[in-house]
C-alpha cells in the first residue's frame, strides 16, 4: 500500500510517501521559522496561508523524488488534530480532495500518535508494550503503549509543557525564535556547577509534570543577575545549562517512576524536545542503568514531519480505517479516544 502523508498542524508543512512493503520512500519538509521569527511566535493566519502555498509543490516534489505518480497512490493520511484549526483544515481539505478525485481512502491521523510511532520508522523498532515520553512544544505526556491505539495516559503536564518552557525561557533571556534550540545551544557553554534549579514535582507521588515554576525560577535568577550587574552572555549560558539539566532530570525521574509502576523496561522518547542532547543522554543513561532499552526517532523526525503521519496513517488504512467525505479537524483531541487496531 502506497500512502501519502500530509502534516500541517502548525508551522511546518511535511509530506512523505510510505510503502507498506518497502518503508519510507521519500519525504519533504518546509519550515515557517523565518516567517514567524519577526513576531516571536507562530501567527495562525500566516501559518495557514503558507501551508496553502507550499503543500501542492511539496507533494509534487516528494512524488518526483520517489519516482512515483499520483495515480500510484492507494491511500492518503493527514493530520486531523490536535493543532491550529486553519492549518489543520488546509492539509485535511487537500488530502480529502485528492482522495476523492483518485477514488482512494483517506484517514485523519492524531498528531501525537504520529510522534509516538515515529521510532517505528527506524531499523531498531520498539516492541509493545512500552512506556512513551511525548515531549513537544505543547505536550509533555507519559503513556503506556500496548499496541497501536492502545494508549493509557499515566502522566500529563499541568501547565507549561517542557518545550513551551524552553521557548519561554529563551524569550525571557532574549535569545530569539525558535527558543528551544537557542537555549540548548547556549547551554553547551554553561557552567553546570554555578546554579542549581529545582526539579519540579519530583517530591510528590504520581507522574504529572509542571514546568511553569521552573520558568519563574529562571526569570528570578536572571533578574538577580541584572541587579548584580552580572547580566553577561556567560551568565545566560549558565542559566540555560541549569534550566536544561533541571528539565532533563525531572523527565528522567518521572520516566523511571513510570517504568517501575508498570513493570516495563522499554522507553520510547519522541516529539520535538526529544532532539535535545541533554535529555537524550539522561534518558539513555537511565535505561543503561536499568539494563533496558531506549528508543528515539532520528533527529529529522523528532519535530513535525510527514513521515510519521504517513506511517501512522498507513497502519490504520491497512487495518481498514478510513474517513468519509465529511472530514473534520480537531484542535483538541485525547490519544485515549483513538480506536485500537489489530492485524
Amino acid at each position: 500500500m502506497l500512502v501519502l502523508g500530509i502534516e500541517s498542524s502548525c508551522d511546518e508543512t511535511g509530506i512523505a510517501l510510505y510503502d507498506g512493503e518497502n518503508g519510507l520512500l521519500a519525504h519533504r519538509l518546509y519550515s515557517q521559522v523565518e516567517l514567524h521569527a519577526l513576531y516571536g511566535g507562530v501567527v495562525p493566519e500566516l501559518a495557514s496561508r503558507d501551508h496553502i502555498r507550499r503543500i501542492i509543490p511539496l507533494i509534487q516534489d516528494t512524488l518526483k523524488a520517489a519516482e512515483r505518480q499520483i495515480s500510484d497512490l492507494s491511500g492518503i493520511a493527514y493530520t486531523a488534530g490536535p493543532g491550529l484549526i486553519g492549518a489543520l483544515l488546509t492539509g485535511a481539505s487537500v488530502a480529502r480532495s485528492l482522495a476523492f478525485s483518485l477514488n482512494i481512502p483517506a484517514v485523519g491521523v492524531h498528531h501525537m500518535e504520529g510522534h509516538l510511532l515515529a521510532p517505528m520508522l527506524e531499523e531498531n523498532k520498539p516492541q509493545f508494550p512500552f512506556i512513551c515520553l511525548l515531549v513537544s512544544g505543547g505536550h509533555s505526556m507519559i503513556i503506556r503503549v500496548d499496541g497501536i491505539g492502545r494508549y493509557r495516559l499515566l502522566g500529563d503536564t499541568l501547565d507549561d509543557a517542557a518545550g513551551e518552557a524552553f521557548d519561554k525561557t529563551a524569550k525571557l533571556l532574549d535569545l530569539g525564535y525558535p527558543g528551544g534550540p537557542e537555549v540548548s545551544k547556549l547551554a553547551l557553554q554553561g557552567n553546570s556547577e554555578r546554579y542549581k534549579f529545582p526539579r519540579p514535582m519530583v517530591d510528590r507521588p504520581g507522574l504529572d509534570m509542571s514546568f511553569s515554576g521552573l520558568k519563574t525560577y529562571t526569570l528570578n535568577t536572571w533578574k538577580q543577575a541584572q541587579k548584580e550587574n552580572d547580566a553577561t552572555l556567560q551568565t545566560k549560558a549558565d542559566i540555560c545549562r541549569a534550566f536544561e539539566m533541571a528539565v532533563a532530570d525531572t523527565l528522567a525521574i518521572k520516566c523511571k517512576r513510570a517504568l517501575e509502576q508498570e513493570g516495563l523496561n522499554r522507553l520510547v522518547v519522541s516529539g520535538g524536545v526529544s532532539a535535545n542532547r541533554e535529555i537524550r543522554e539522561k534518558l539513555q543513561n537511565l535505561m543503561k542503568k536499568r539494563r533496558g532499552e531506549a528508543f528515539f526517532p532520528r533527529l529529522e523526525f523528532c519535530t513535525d514531519n510527514g513521515a510519521m503521519i504517513a506511517y501512522a496513517g498507513a497502519q490504520r488504512l491497512m487495518a481498514g480505517e478510513e474517513q468519509g467525505l465529511n472530514f473534520s479537524a480537531t484542535p483538541r483531541w485525547s490519544l485515549e479516544e483513538l480506536p485500537p487496531i489489530d492485524f
